[in-house]
């Protein structure tokens, strides 16, 4: 079947429908990974918008339960060069059309997505509009006007938990896996450390295998909902506070800043990707737009005070504005391809954020080493 991916100035692609069939619209961005499809589908960070994915060969290990980073796809749209035949691995249980038609998310293969790629890199992010139906481009380009994007949309609200939740308090989601005799299974051999701190997470679209990495380093982990207030934080007496990934414009989250603003200097605070951003604003900072964002595992950071790089896993499209930040908090971090800010801290407080995912899945482990940096702090901090 014949699939339209138009987009918002006139633009267009044709290419063949695999998936569920129909018309979606969003915000369309393109992801530089090698690997890891399946965890880009299920990353609450890409609700409400169409993903493009650079590398060409994409589906050829399938789907399977235990690598997906959120109960359900989020994704609007699915854009790729070439959908494998054969889902090929042994942990496969479906194939990628199969599982895209369980969800009703459409798919297109057959675009150039490399043309795609350098025309989103030249006139920047905007809307697309991806159908399956009877239609003109032209159509599905104004379908793509009228449609909305991620500029002032709170996509938060459609993703947190709703109601405050202990994660994995049996242990058994969060241990360390091995393969043996051609199955996954948990690892006897490296058991999970005892729990040395308690800590609240702000769910603001939380990937599973954050939730994982913490426990894995020690922390005991309340979710909570990205409406939480901070007396209702404060109440849970937690040795400190994280702030996850999520979708959607940072400044459109004015609760969340007020929230976080009311936690500052009470209790250690980590955040990674938007809860670096929402961190940001409670400074009292601001955000902009990036042209096309920083999507993919293979992003350069440097390290100001070391002068140490990192490839990072990243899915974002703000930046915090360091002019807007108080003297107080340092830039720490910043990003070598376009010297956006990366990470900051506070010069006097135990807080500090980083803006790509230290826990990489997918992507490069050169981060991970945050997780134990958060637990060291609020030892620090301990009467």
């Amino acid at each position: 079947m014949r699939a339209i991916l138009a987009l918002e100035d006139g633009r267009f692609f044709e290419g063949e429908s695999f998936g569920a069939t129909g018309t979606r619209v969003g915000e369309i961005c393109f992801n530089t990974s090698m690997t890891g499809y399946q965890e880009v589908l299920t990353d609450p960070s890409y609700h409400g918008q169409i993903v493009a994915m650079t590398y060409p060969l994409i589906g050829n290990y399938g789907i399977n339960s235990l690598d997906q980073e959120s109960r359900s796809p989020h994704v609007r749209g699915f854009v790729i060069e070439e959908l494998s035949k054969i889902s090929s691995n042994w942990r496969s249980e479906m194939s990628l059309d199969e599982y895209l038609r369980q969800w009703d998310i459409p798919g297109v293969q057959g675009i150039d997505t490399r043309a795609l790629t350098r025309h989103l890199r030249t006139r920047g992010a905007m809307k697309a509009c991806l159908t399956t139906e009877n239609m003109s481009p032209e159509e599905a380009a104004q379908r793509a006007i009228k449609g909305e994007g991620v500029i002032g949309m709170d996509y938060v609200k459609e993703v947190t938990a709703p109601n405050v939740y202990e994660w994995d308090p049996d242990d058994r989601l969060s241990k360390f896996w091995s393969v043996a005799n051609g199955n996954a299974t948990s690892s006897a051999k490296q058991p999970l450390p005892p729990v040395r701190s308690r800590i609240v997470a702000y769910d603001y679209g939380i990937k599973e295998n954050i939730l994982r990495r913490l426990r894995q380093n020690g922390f005991r982990v309340t979710v909570v909902p990205a409406t939480t207030t901070a007396e209702e934080t404060l109440a849970l007496n937690p040795d400190g506070v994280f702030l996850s990934n999520g979708p959607g414009d940072p400044e459109a989250l004015p609760y969340a800043h007020e929230s976080i603003r009311g936690l500052i200097g009470k209790k250690p605070i980590f955040g990674i990707c938007l809860g670096h951003q929402v961190l940001g604003f409670a400074f009292g900072g601001s955000t902009f737009k990036l042209k096309f964002g920083h999507r993919g595992g293979n992003q350069p950071v440097q390290d100001l005070r070391s002068g140490k790089v990192a490839i990072t896993s990243q899915n974002h499209g703000f930046a915090v504005d360091p002019k807007s930040l108080p003297p107080e908090v340092e830039v720490t971090h910043v990003n070598l391809n376009d010297g956006t800010v990366e990470g900051m801290r506070h010069k006097e407080l135990p807080i500090f954020s980083v803006q790509y995912h230290p826990e990489a899945a997918p992507g490069p482990h050169d981060a991970s080493y945050f997780f134990s940096q958060f637990a060291d702090l609020i030892e620090k901090q301990r009467p």
